[in-house]
């Protein structure tokens, strides 16, 4: 039961950050399934690509369509795009060693996070 519940607050709290800011959900997802419950780098990112289907963003989409932030056409080529490099992406990543994977993944975060706070 305890996990349950921490399971829905890291959903609330990336659910929140996502519809705040715009980030993608895994940002805070991937590194609370691994730091808080252990989940290997693998088992992180395949669980969170699984959850991020239509339910995530449906309700913050309607808000922000509603509101007049949408561009349903950019969305649908980005939509096909990311169909389609997530499936290649995850053929790549179920290859490759852990340890070389949460290295990616945190480098990733790195160069983001550096040019947000450096670029103006």
């Amino acid at each position: 039961m305890t996990n349950i519940l921490l399971y829905l607050l890291v959903g609330l709290t990336a659910g929140v950050l996502s519809g705040l800011i715009g980030i993608g959900g895994g940002v805070i997802i991937i590194p609370a399934l691994i730091l808080m419950f252990g989940l290997s780098q693998h088992t992180a990112q395949g669980t969170t690509l699984a959850l991020m289907v239509p339910p995530i963003g449906i309700l913050a989409a309607w808000t922000y369509y509603k509101a007049g932030f949408v561009d349903l056409k950019i969305a649908a080529f980005i939509c096909i795009g990311f169909l389609i490099g997530g499936f290649f992406g995850a053929q790549f990543a179920v290859g490759i060693p852990e340890h070389i994977l949460k290295k990616i993944f945190g480098i990733f975060l790195l160069i983001i996070s550096l040019k947000m706070i450096l670029l103006k």
